[in-house]
């Protein structure tokens, strides 16, 4: 299964969000350039785990809970845009994630993607960057610095990271052919 650990947006930062990224989109949606993200697949992506047998999984619920519950809450905020691999030749747009603690996000991903490993699933090494990804470019990758400009001044409100979840994504059976997003469990952060 393939599946990645997250921090999900509350609604009321989704809807700023997508508030912010509304007039953008419609502006934009003739061209068809850009498949904009779906508000319930909105996430921060802590680990990517390519290949997570079932049978690996509760040896991973039991060492997440574990890792998950010896952290402390984080207040996040998302801010500005960027983009993958850069403006000229975009793939992926995202808002950007600013931290109370500055690295914290990326010491609960090296800690995460080292529980998964342990138990077994297979972790995929990209660096880390935290990011909410927004939209992705529709076949060839496009310049985007026009619309990085309009989306840079993104500031939504803050909010307490209090939970990670792991999700399994089933490529292809969302709507459009998009993935389906499925919660397979939710840990507590700070629960010891």
């Amino acid at each position: 299964m393939r599946a990645f650990l997250a921090v999900v947006p509350p609604p009321q930062v989704v809807d700023a969000l997508l508030d912010h990224v509304g007039p953008r989109r419609d502006a934009l949606a003739a061209e068809g350039l850009w498949r904009w993200t779906r508000p319930e697949h909105l996430h921060l992506t802590l680990a990517f785990l390519p290949d997570l047998a079932e049978w690996r999984e509760e040896e991973l619920l039991e060492s997440g809970a574990g890792y998950a519950a010896r952290q402390d809450p984080l207040e996040l905020r998302l801010v500005g845009a960027g983009a993958f691999p850069d403006p000229g030749g975009a793939r992926v747009l995202w808002a950007g994630v600013e931290e109370s603690v500055p690295g914290t996000l990326g010491s609960w991903s090296k800690g995460l993607r080292a529980v998964a490993s342990h138990a077994g699933a297979g972790v995929d090494g990209t660096r880390f960057s935290p990011h909410v990804t927004v939209a992705r470019a529709s076949g060839r990758p496009h310049p985007a610095g026009h619309l990085l400009q309009a989306l840079d001044t993104l500031r939504t409100p803050p909010w307490r990271a209090e939970e990670v979840v792991l999700i399994g994504s089933h490529l292809g059976q969302g709507p459009g052919g998009t993935p389906r997003y499925e919660t397979r469990h939710t840990w507590e952060i700070g629960s010891s």
